[in-house]
């Protein structure tokens, strides 16, 4: 009896070092910071803060800033995932051919994902700036613009700019795992398509893009995960401003956490945040179940 159960525990104990180091470094701390969403959490008694029930969640709800910042974070998702996607699915489509200077022209693709997020958002909050920044003059020229002026204090363009920055930042990611997937799809459907009289439009839409729909979708979960959790961009850029125009779920959270020190509401609203990302990862992992089933 003792044997089997050793037999049956075996593979458990091999992985029971990374199953604890997971709960003490993930799981753990989650459950503490949506504990927080419950509780009066004070700076100075952090865990003898009392329970509060729903407090936070109905004070949010009655928050106009709040269902602003909701309202701007899938916007905010939204126009950088569709971007990005079309961006990726652009570039990688070019240069899936080969050419001379391909793999410098790669590489070049690659460096705005190599580049810390934050520096990105400084960068980008220069090339805006009317004053020594390039991009008001060259919206002011093609007739966008009347005026060169800053983007980034408009209360109706702010978004603009860090969605412009995550798609130049964010890009590269897609476009690789989309060129992984064009490594992958074999060469004798088109040659077939080709004979057959098929041109470049009809071999896109009936070979290339049926292959790539995994892909695509592992593309459009992962690069909104990642929308949805970052703030940095935005912080660097804007702050938030002009009048909440830019803020979202999770600097709206940072906001709260660690400039007015009210903890409780900051883990109210990482908790709206964690349930949208929770429920595009469920989404992501059910699909690739049943790709594997399938």
């Amino acid at each position: 009896m003792l044997r089997r159960f050793a037999v049956a525990s075996e593979p458990y104990l091999y992985s029971a070092p990374a199953l604890i180091l997971i709960a003490a470094v993930m799981l753990a701390p989650l459950a503490l910071g949506l504990s927080y969403a419950f509780r009066d959490v004070k700076l100075l008694n952090p865990f003898g803060a009392p329970f509060i029930g729903l407090d936070h969640f109905r004070e949010l709800i009655d928050d106009r800033t709040f269902a602003r910042a909701l309202k701007n974070t899938f916007f905010w998702a939204g126009a950088s995932v569709v971007l990005q996607f079309i961006f990726g699915l652009i570039l990688a489509l070019l240069l899936n051919r080969p050419f001379a200077g391909r793999s410098i022209v790669q590489a070049l693709v690659f460096l705005p994902w190599a580049v810390p997020s934050f520096l990105s958002g400084l960068n980008w909050a220069w090339m805006f700036n009317p004053v020594v920044g390039p991009i008001p003059h060259w919206l002011a020229a093609i007739g966008i613009m009347d005026t060169p002026s800053n983007i980034l204090s408009d209360p109706h363009n702010a978004m603009w700019g860090p969605i412009i920055a995550n798609v130049w930042f964010g890009m590269p990611f897609s476009m690789i795992l989309i060129s992984a997937a064009l490594t992958g799809i074999p060469l004798e459907p088109y040659e077939a398509a080709a004979l057959d009289g098929a041109g470049p439009v009809q071999r896109f839409r009936y070979i290339t893009l049926p292959a790539l729909a995994p892909a695509l979708f592992a593309v459009a979960c992962l690069t909104t995960i990642y929308t949805m959790r970052a703030f940095d961009l935005i912080l660097a850029m804007t702050g938030g401003g002009p009048l909440d125009s830019s803020n979202v779920l999770p600097l709206f959270s940072w906001q709260f956490t660690f400039q007015q020190f009210r903890f409780g509401i900051g883990a109210t609203i990482g908790t709206f945040a964690f349930l949208i990302v929770f429920a595009v990862a469920l989404a992501y992992v059910r699909t690739l179940n049943r790709e594997a089933e399938a």
